[in-house]
């Protein structure tokens, strides 16, 4: 990970510009840069990923144009060959430093050409302008307000705007680039286009291909690469297909309860049939309550599932911070918005399924994805998510949807029998039920959560103290405990997260008041 930095205004130099910038330096520990571009500055720690000698610092210049990019781009090396041939030269192996060539070439049709997960902000000397943009799925962060003269600001985190922003903080809509006051999609990767009517085998054998190409090219990295495995079917099947394309056993790593370690036993039994080097990290009842603040002001999330599932990942990243000499972490987020969770067993048709995965995964960069880049990226690592391969989004978002509904008394369905009989993992893995990451964990995690709120409020306090809060208001006391301490660092902010993170309550049988797929019908035997 790194953090990136644009302030769009000739007045950028204050002791709060550099307050702002300060906030992220754990992004990148390895270097900073502020240059000023004349028009305005930008700024960049550096994560040291890629090309990892100076010459790889940003920002980058080409004559009058500047860039800094916050990201990774994929196959850059046959871009940058291409470009050689049109006469330019570069300094550094970061992937990166292709950008302001290809600004110079093709303009905003560029943001279409990258196979990347980025956030970038560049500055064109001949025209004046600042250009931003950012990932069709915004797996990279990027945020964006405005100071009191009007003009425009872009950072990676909200934090790095407190102070400089004059009123609100927002979230940059991901698969957008903005210039000259707009903002203009150039690839909503959720849409689809024409419904693809591949038949099962086809369907299975290109989620295959596609899902392991999403993995073979998150490996290359100058640094080293670590893996997060729950137990659970995503960050299972990630690690193992990692463990066929390379040389030397991987690295994972898993967190569980110390009194009810679910996933940890699951986590165990992956990583033994796939021969990665396992550590296990625990956590107690008390660990948990003094991370939440900690956590809470890491996400910039108010949201219950959000600040549930990130308390176990920001543990375990920060082990693996302290302990050791690992740069990359592999993940498996972004499974479930294309093949459905526990509550999307009750859409009550194909059309629904498909339009409640496109809200989901429009979504993503506000919960799950926002989730695995704070808890990692804070800790000095960089997050890579193979499901979020853009290839491999696309073709399954395309999918019949009736093929992706749960027609087979099993989720995920699809994606199970795309890797079944072919040895990647064992069968108690690849084909068990579905548990909330947020409460495999340890279930008692959810209650000693949910246990501490209801002795921090009385009923009266509960239903005083969340009047106070119009939008997204709070519902439970567990919500209040985690948006009072959102309004300690961000506040009046709230807005930047479209509320909370529910199944669809119009859905027969999802009508529930708290988010733990524990609470569904369906639930079953999971996480047992």
């Amino acid at each position: 990970m790194c953090s990136i930095i644009g302030y769009c205004d000739p007045q950028w130099m204050s002791e709060a510009f550099y307050a702002g910038f300060e906030r992220t330096k754990s992004r990148g520990p390895d270097d900073t840069r502020i240059i000023d571009t004349g028009a305005g500055a930008l700024g960049f720690h550096r994560l040291s990923i890629m090309g990892l000698h100076p010459e790889g610092m940003q920002p980058f210049r080409l004559g009058d144009d500047f860039a800094v990019c916050n990201g990774e781009i994929y196959g850059f090396e046959k871009l940058r060959e291409e470009l050689k041939k049109k006469g330019y030269t570069f300094e550094s192996d970061s992937d990166c430093e292709v950008l302001l060539p290809l600004w110079r070439e093709y303009g905003t049709a560029m943001f279409r050409m990258l196979d990347a997960e980025f956030a970038c902000v560049i500055y064109d000397g001949k025209t004046r302008d600042f250009i931003a943009a950012r990932d069709p799925i915004g797996i990279r962060p990027l945020y964006y307000g405005f100071n009191e003269r009007g003009a425009i600001l872009f950072a990676s985190e909200a934090k790095n705007l407190l102070g400089l922003a004059a009123g609100k903080i927002m979230p940059f809509p991901p698969g957008h680039y903005y210039r000259n006051g707009r903002f203009i999609c150039y690839n909503d990767i959720a849409a689809v286009a024409d419904v693809c009517r591949d038949d099962m085998d086809t369907a299975c054998r290109n989620i295959r291909e596609k899902l392991i190409s999403g993995v073979k090219k998150r490996l290359v990295a100058d640094a080293k690469v670590g893996f997060l495995l729950s137990g659970g079917l995503d960050s299972s099947l990630v690690c193992a297909i990692a463990a066929r394309e390379s040389k030397d056993p991987i690295k994972t790593f898993a967190i569980g309860m110390e009194k009810d370690a679910i996933d940890l036993k699951y986590a165990r039994q992956a990583a033994d049939f796939i021969g990665s080097d396992h550590t296990e990290v625990y956590m107690t009842p008390q660990q948990v309550l003094d991370a939440l603040e900690d956590v809470i002001c890491t996400l910039g999330t108010f949201d219950i599932t959000t600040v549930r599932a990130s308390i176990g990942m920001y543990l375990v990243c920060k082990a693996i911070h302290e302990q050791t000499d690992i740069r990359v972490l592999l993940t498996g987020e972004i499974s479930d918005e294309l093949f459905g969770y526990k509550y999307t067993d009750f859409a009550p048709d194909a059309a629904a399924f498909q339009q409640e995965a496109q809200k989901r995964i429009r979504e993503l960069h506000m919960y799950d994805v926002l989730r695995a880049d704070r808890c990692i990226s804070v800790h000095s690592l960089e997050a890579r998510v193979p499901f979020g391969d853009l290839a491999f989004v696309k073709y399954v978002m395309a999918l019949d949807p009736e093929m992706k509904m749960n027609r087979y008394n099993k989720g995920k369905y699809l994606l199970r029998k795309a890797f079944d009989g072919l040895g990647y993992l064992p069968d108690e893995i690849l084909w068990r039920e579905k548990a909330a990451f947020s409460d495999a964990v340890g279930h008692s995690m959810v209650d000693d959560l949910k246990a501490f709120a209801e002795t921090t409020y009385t009923d009266a306090e509960f239903e005083e103290k969340k009047m106070k809060y119009a939008y997204a208001q709070p519902f439970t006391k567990e919500s209040l405990l985690y948006r009072e301490i959102f309004e300690k660092y961000y506040p009046g902010q709230a807005e930047m997260i479209a509320g909370f993170w529910m199944p669809n309550k119009a859905w027969a049988g999802c009508n529930v008041n708290d988010p733990s797929a524990r609470v569904l019908a369906n639930y079953g035997a999971s996480g047992k």
